[in-house]
């Protein structure tokens, strides 16, 4: 957000920013889905609905995860939120106790750490290896777990790194988890979004249903960011607490907004495909523009659309860290990235590609500039 308030400023004043900061899609919401909420609007559904969504929503929400996962949950097990962030805020508010620890691997998503933080909890981090294409074993997980473990965050594919981890890994720090009666929440919010395989649910592998809780959002996989729809998928106990959570935090979910979430889920989904082979272009042309630069070290991202690249070869001439660089690159060079310390490395910056490949031209051109100056 600093970022985005940053460059706009800077296109106030008059500057030609390439932004690559924005993790949001650059294509237009789908048609059918933007009619819906307009026929929301003239049908009148303007009103309060329940404070966990409509029956018909939390029942599309159960199918469309099955249909892609496999998994099996009632709409009594599922609370439509006010986005992705919303659903990671509700579940770890709901289950996270002051004093307990959750495990989180780096590079993380931002909001991970601020939420832990605002439940009184402890964060544990776990390093991954860039070298290993920030994969997660299981090994490094079990290393970390103490008796005050509480939750597992697992985000896969990741944001920032687009890193996809390895299932069998996956299936033994669920199996640990269970053993050890600690939470996993699984972000799925850049699931439909992966490159070289299906995405595959840590709520689909049997027998853990009470050790999983989910995070949904609608608004990467169907370009619906301004939309504000998310869902969790959790016991149903755990559902019942977030709706008593929500009920006095946000009321309902917006209404016109989810009848739209409604036309997304159980219409037609070639759109996500479309956006998919576009972010793979750009992906390929990003990533062998970065190892083309001197001292640059990048990750191919195997989901999302973000690249995550080392700069820290750049780190002269009074740069000492990744906010340094971001800063020195927007006011030189006017191209918006987020630093890599948001995430929890230091040696990164977060590039988006969701943007046109004139953009990404322009300011990978920029990029290049600014580093070869330095290297």
């Amino acid at each position: 957000m600093k970022v985005a308030a940053d460059a706009e400023k800077l296109r106030r004043e008059g500057a030609d920013v390439v932004d690559f900061g924005a993790g949001e899609p650059d294509f237009p919401t789908p048609d059918n889905i933007k009619r819906a909420g307009i026929e929301a609007i003239n049908h009148n559904f303007t009103k309060y609905t329940n404070a966990a969504g409509t029956m018909e929503l939390k029942q599309a929400i159960c199918e469309r995860h099955k249909l892609d996962y496999g998994t099996s949950y009632a709409p009594n097990e599922c609370v439509v939120t006010v986005g992705g962030k919303h659903a990671i805020f509700n579940l770890i508010q709901a289950l996270v106790e002051p004093g307990d620890e959750v495990v989180i691997p780096v590079p993380y998503w931002v909001t991970y750490k601020d939420v832990v933080n605002y439940a009184g909890a402890k964060c544990v981090f776990v390093d991954t290896d860039e070298n290993e294409g920030f994969d997660l074993r299981a090994s490094m997980i079990e290393r970390a777990l103490t008796p005050q473990t509480k939750m597992i965050l697992i985000n896969s594919p990741s944001n920032p790194s687009g890193a996809v981890f390895a299932w069998g890994e996956l299936e033994k720090i669920v199996a640990m988890a269970k053993d050890r009666g600690i939470w996993i929440l699984t972000d799925e919010c850049y699931h439909r979004f992966l490159y070289d395989s299906k995405a595959v649910s840590l709520a689909s592998i049997p027998g853990v249903k009470e050790t999983i809780v989910v995070a949904g959002s609608l608004s990467k996989t169907y370009a619906m960011t301004g939309w504000r729809i998310g869902f969790v998928l959790a016991p149903a106990a755990v559902a019942n607490g977030i709706t008593k959570l929500q009920s006095h935090s946000t009321s309902n979910p917006t209404s016109i907004s989810q009848k739209a979430a409604l036309e997304a889920l159980k219409g037609p989904q070639e759109s996500v495909a479309i956006m998919l082979a576009e972010y793979k272009k750009r992906r390929d042309y990003v990533i062998a523009r970065l190892r083309a630069m001197p001292g640059v070290k990048t990750q191919v991202p195997q989901g999302a659309f973000y690249a995550y690249p080392n700069v820290s070869a750049a780190y002269t001439g009074g740069i000492a860290n990744s906010l340094q660089f971001a800063e020195k690159l927007l006011a030189e060079e006017f191209v918006a990235v987020v630093p890599g310390e948001a995430f929890g490395t230091n040696e990164h910056i977060r590039i988006s590609y969701a943007t046109s490949m004139k953009e990404l031209e322009k300011g990978l051109d920029r990029l290049a500039k600014f580093i070869a100056a330095r290297v």
